[in-house]
Order: C-alpha cells, then structure tokens, then sequence
C-alpha cells in the first residue's frame, strides 16, 4: 500500500462540501428513479441509507457504497479519507434502526458496529469492489479507526 498523507484542513472543507452536495443530488436522482440512475460510483455499487439525525432527529439520506454479506448490508465510515467521521455514523450509534434502498427496494434494518473478526474478514470484500478504501484507511492511520457498520434485518 502506497503512503497517504492525511489530507489537509482546505482539502477536507473542500471534500466535506462535495460529499455533501453532490450527495443530495444523487439521492434525490435514486430515489426517483428507483436506483436505476446514478447507482455507482466509479464502477461501485450505492445504496441510500436513511437514519434519523443524532442532533435534530430529522429524516437523513446518505448514499454510500455497500456490500451485501447474505441478508446483511456492511458500509464503511470512511468519509473518503478524511479525518472527521462521516455525520451518518453518529446517527447509528444514537439510533441503530434504519433503512437501505438498494434499487428499487427499501429495507428496514437494524445497525451494529463490526467487530474486529468481522472487520478482516470484510474489508478485502469493500475493497474488491472499490479499491480507493485501501487509500482511505492509509490517509486516516494514526488518526481515526475507520469502523465497519454491519447493517441487520429487523
């Protein structure tokens, strides 16, 4: 793995507000065309996840790149790399109950915190389908743990 440097406080305003903007376009393009448009990000696939606000308690949306394990829907806080979680994962652990659209289909799910043994066993799977995690990590080594969210039917 190639040594990143964690990105500077410009380039993290800069991504924050990308990620935030660019974000609530395409939520607003999947959810209305049932995840037929604007479904992957660089050859990965989206889903949107929806969680309630640990501060507000408003509705969220946020589309993240996933993989399926079974009946299981695993996401990464990985904020592309930058040193601040991503605002999603904080929602979670207030409020676990949430929901995933993957296409066309919404699903009710329940979120936990991968463990340790998942967490190795998972992320050779994320990085699979989106090799950029493996940058992500290098960037926030020694600044953050990138946890692993598992999410669960309910």
């Amino acid at each position: 793995m190639k040594n990143f440097k964690p990105y500077s406080e410009r380039q993290e305003k800069f991504g924050t507000w990308l990620i935030k903007n660019i974000g609530k376009w395409q939520v607003s393009v999947y959810r209305a065309t049932g995840g037929r448009v604007w479904n992957k990000f660089l050859g990965a696939p989206v889903a949107i996840l929806t969680s309630m606000g640990h501060k507000s308690g408003e509705i969220r949306r946020t589309p993240l790149l996933f993989i399926e394990d079974g009946d299981r829907v695993v996401i990464a806080a990985s904020k592309g790399g930058m040193s601040t979680p991503p605002a999603w994962m904080f929602n979670l652990q207030k409020t676990p109950e949430c929901e995933i659209q993957i296409g066309p289909r919404n699903r009710m799910m329940r979120a936990r915190v991968a463990s340790e043994d998942e967490e190795k066993a998972l992320w050779p799977k994320l990085t699979a389908i989106y090799a950029d995690f493996d940058e992500y990590r290098a960037r926030t080594e020694g600044v953050r743990h990138i946890p692993l969210f598992i999410l669960e039917p309910r």
